[in-house]
C-alpha cells in the first residue's frame, strides 16, 4: 500500500507546489481578488499578532509560501499529517478569494467558479484524509488507550496476585497457630 500512498501524496500536493511557487513569484496578480478576504481577516491578525504585516500582498505571499513548503513536505513524505492540515488551512482563504461563485452575475463565470469551488472542496477532502492517514500504524489515540488498558490489566493482575498471596499467608499463619508448640 505504500507506493499508492506515496503516489497519491505526490499527486495531491502537485497543485499546491506549482501554484505556491507561481504565486510567490507574482503575488500582485492575486491582490484584487484576495483583498475582500484579507480585509475580513486583518482585524483578527492584528489582535492576535500585532507585529505581523497585514497588507494583502504580504498575506498572499505567506499563503503561497506555506502552500509551496507544505506541498513539498507532503510530496516527500515528511511530516505528512501536519503538512496536509496546513494545506487544508491555506485552501480555505484561497477558495473564498479565488472562486466566489455566489457573487458572480454572469452565468458562465458563475458556473466556472462553482466548478473550481467544488474542485477545491474535493482537494480539501483529500487533504483531510491525508491528515488522518496513519499509514496503517495505530494512531496516537489508539496507542494511548491501548497503553492505558495494558496498564489497567497489569494493575488488576497485581491486585489479584496480592490477594491470593495474602489468603495463602493467612491460611499459613492459622495453620501455624494450630500446631502444638
Amino acid at each position: 500500500m505504500k507506493p499508492v500512498r506515496t503516489l497519491a501524496r505526490v499527486m495531491l500536493s502537485g497543485i499546491f507546489v506549482v501554484s505556491g511557487a507561481r504565486n510567490l513569484q507574482n503575488p500582485s496578480r492575486l491582490v484584487p481578488a484576495a483583498k475582500p478576504v484579507t480585509d475580513r481577516v486583518v482585524p483578527l491578525i492584528e489582535r492576535t499578532w500585532p507585529a505581523v504585516p497585514t497588507d494583502t500582498e504580504t498575506l498572499v505571499r505567506v499563503n503561497s509560501a506555506v502552500q509551496l513548503g507544505a506541498g513539498l513536505m507532503l510530496a516527500t513524505g515528511r511530516f505528512t499529517r501536519p503538512a496536509a492540515l496546513l494545506l487544508a488551512g491555506t485552501l480555505v482563504p484561497t477558495t473564498a478569494a479565488g472562486h466566489p461563485f455566489w457573487s458572480n452575475d454572469d452565468p458562465a463565470q458563475r458556473t466556472q467558479n462553482q466548478i473550481h469551488f467544488l474542485k477545491n472542496l474535493g482537494l480539501f477532502g483529500g487533504l483531510l484524509l491525508a491528515a488522518a492517514d496513519t499509514e496503517g500504524k495505530p494512531g496516537l489515540r489508539w496507542r494511548a488507550g491501548h497503553r492505558i488498558g495494558h496498564s489497567r490489566r497489569s494493575v488488576q493482575r497485581a491486585v489479584r496476585t496480592a490477594r491470593r498471596e495474602a489468603r495463602i499467608a493467612v491460611r499459613s499463619a492459622a495453620a501455624a497457630r494450630r500446631l502444638p508448640g
